[in-house]
């Protein structure tokens, strides 16, 4: 049966849904600042012709979408989460994530990729090893039930050093020229800067293969974000920031209530009957006001 609906009514109903989830987003908020595990991801969008992201924090439970002029940790500040989150923080080495103090874990799935660039086109054999060695170590963390044995993630660690070692000697750090007072630091190729980061936060790197809560890649954080980017190529851009936020706040909550095994349909339908689905604590349920 078709419906005539005028952009009006979409607007309205839109903005009903956001003042009426604005007991959820708090909920939310908290949730994710409890939770052991996060995945943290952003995309950038169009609001009017200018560059605004979408910032997103998930686990398997919960996805939480919010918009923002900035990426970095002014975004971060405003978002709510990461500054007062304590557990693992899973994401792709954006430096503003590491300002803050909670424990991280580097996407391995980033890595595989920049090591194939890195022997496909600079020729670096240390990188088709690391590649095989994470992969290879993946393999029987899955294996092991999520978590290796002391004995085999010492052997794995101690292959981990010795490909670095040899990464170093093969891709090795540039020397500045005699004569040449330029201060700071020296120009690094892709395949040098890789292997630094891979040395300096080896732990980060590793994290999966010693805690089962830890995932080898940031794939949760960039699923989520998946329908955001399906938005953007439909529509093209947000006309205003108000509509990003009404976005942001309905697809937060349409996103965790299928994680949660409610449907979106069954979501809405709950919203604006003035309720929350079961997972949503009481008080929260109770919260739901609107004037319409």
């Amino acid at each position: 049966m078709d419906i005539p609906l005028s952009v009006g009514s979409i607007y309205n109903f839109n903005k009903s849904a956001y003042e009426r989830l604005e007991g959820f987003e708090a909920w939310l908020i908290k949730k994710l600042i409890e939770s052991e595990v996060n995945h943290a991801d952003e995309t950038g969008i169009n609001i009017d012709g200018k560059r605004h992201w979408i910032h997103c924090i998930s686990n398997s439970s919960l996805t939480y979408h919010y918009s923002h002029n900035l990426r970095g940790t002014a975004a971060m500040e405003s978002g709510g989460v990461i500054p007062l989150f304590k557990g693992t923080l899973c994401h792709d080495h954006w430096k503003p994530y590491y300002t803050y103090s909670c424990i991280h874990s580097l996407c391995n799935a980033h890595h595989i990729r920049e090591l194939e660039r890195a022997f496909e086109q600079d020729n670096q054999e240390w990188a088709k090893k690391m590649q095989h060695l994470l992969l290879k170590i993946n393999t029987a963390t899955d294996q092991a039930g999520g978590d290796l044995s002391s004995e085999e993630s010492k052997k794995f660690w101690k292959l981990y050093r010795k490909i670095i070692k040899e990464g170093e000697m093969e891709c090795s750090a540039p020397i500045r020229p005699e004569g040449i007072k330029k201060r700071g630091r020296l120009k690094r190729s892709k395949a040098r800067n890789l292997l630094e980061r891979l040395k300096n936060f080896e732990e980060d790197t590793l994290r999966f293969m010693d805690n089962e809560l830890v995932p080898f890649t940031n794939n949760q954080g960039e699923r989520d974000l998946r329908m955001t980017k399906v938005h953007q190529k439909i529509a093209g851009c947000f006309r205003s920031s108000e509509g990003a936020k009404f976005f942001c706040r309905i697809r937060s909550y349409i996103s965790t209530c299928k994680k949660q095994g409610v449907s979106a349909n069954e979501a809405l339908t709950l919203l604006f009957l003035g309720k929350y689905p079961d997972f949503i604590t009481a008080d929260v349920n109770g919260s739901i006001s609107h004037q319409d």
